[in-house]
């Protein structure tokens, strides 16, 4: 059973107020579309926005005609992802495969248990196979009536076109960092993390548990220690991978957040050439980063900051993360050349 955020509609629309303002009006006028897809970048409230969808069409008592009530059976049950008429469909593995949609297909066929009404959610669209595509596409082009689809992505780009030409596309936008960082004083996360924690994540409760989490404190310890022993030597900088980022980094996400907090040290370091101090974001150190600031070039900054994008890439292609991080470690050396 999938357990729902159980955003409100105040908590969404200062959020995504754009968005927001859509559904309200095509609710009031009755003029929902039979399928959506929501698009955009993690942490933007895609997924609660479908949730709070669902809890508009199904509420037994909605505040002025399209507000969920938050308090009946049926948005109680949403939110506990367990309303039979409300179904969610996510990546079996690594995929969506056909026999999902399949079934999704034959639940439909039916009648809906306690109304006529019926939604479906598929999130991550993109990672439907292609066979699942072809059999969802199907189900589009003919749509059962009382019957709503929302498509979520963050690859609005992996989706068929076919299918993308019979969904209304709604786009989250991301929060601002100023924003985020505000969000983040209010649910307490503290005035000195609040700027690093908005850089790496547009997810409210993703950035509170970064800032509650022991492993995020010290993976940050490490970052800066690699970045010191980086202006040394290859050697000393080869001991730390094994010693130290090795065995924090284990997880592909976990190698990838390292190397955007490894990132955002080039990313002060530049803004603090540039004069532009009120950018940076590692608070906690910037005494230190404004004397490493003197001992690197502007060009040598921007390069070392390709290399990590460079890296990321990589890690997204499946590369090694061992002989990713040990060709990162030789690149980056202070004075080599870039390859």
């Amino acid at each position: 059973m999938v357990i729902f955020v159980a955003n409100t509609w105040q908590d969404l629309e200062t959020i995504q107020p754009v968005v927001l303002k859509m559904f309200r009006n095509s609710i009031k006028k009755n003029r929902l579309a039979h399928a959506y897809l929501f698009e955009g970048m993690k942490g933007t409230g895609k997924r609660e926005a479908g949730n709070l969808l669902a809890k508009s069409m199904f509420c037994q008592s909605p505040v002025d005609g399209y507000i969920p009530c938050e308090g009946c059976v049926n948005c109680k049950r949403i939110n506990h992802g367990n309303h039979p008429d409300v179904h969610l469909v996510e990546p079996d593995g690594l995929s969506i495969k056909k026999g999902q949609i399949q079934a999704l297909q034959e639940e439909f066929s039916k009648t809906g248990v306690e109304s006529r009404k019926k939604l479906y959610m598929i999130v991550h669209a993109d990672k439907m196979t292609a066979n699942a595509a072809n059999s969802l596409l199907k189900f589009l082009e003919e749509p059962h009536p009382h019957t709503l689809a929302i498509l979520i992505t963050e690859q609005a780009q992996q989706i068929l076109p076919t299918i993308l030409s019979r969904c209304q596309t709604i786009s989250f936008q991301m929060l601002s960092p100023a924003k985020m960082i505000e969000k983040l004083k209010l649910n307490g996360v503290t005035p000195q993390s609040a700027p690093l924690i908005a850089q790496l994540t547009n997810n409210v409760d993703e950035a509170i548990e970064y800032s509650q989490n022991d492993w995020f404190v010290q993976a940050q310890k490490i970052v800066l220690k690699l970045y010191e022993v980086l202006k040394k030597s290859p050697l000393e900088a080869m001991v730390a991978l094994q010693d130290d980022w090795f065995m924090h980094f284990k997880e592909k996400e976990q190698l990838d957040l390292g190397l955007d907090l490894l990132l955002l040290i080039f990313k002060d370091l530049l803004y603090i050439q540039l004069g532009k101090e009120e950018q940076t974001v590692y608070l906690n150190e910037k005494e230190r980063l404004e004397q490493f600031a003197l001992q690197s070039s502007s060009r040598q900054l921007s390069e070392q900051m390709t290399a990590i994008l460079e890296a990321k890439r990589k890690l997204q292609a499946n590369m090694n993360p061992q002989l990713l991080m040990e060709q990162l470690v030789l690149k980056m050396q202070e004075g080599s050349s870039f390859v």
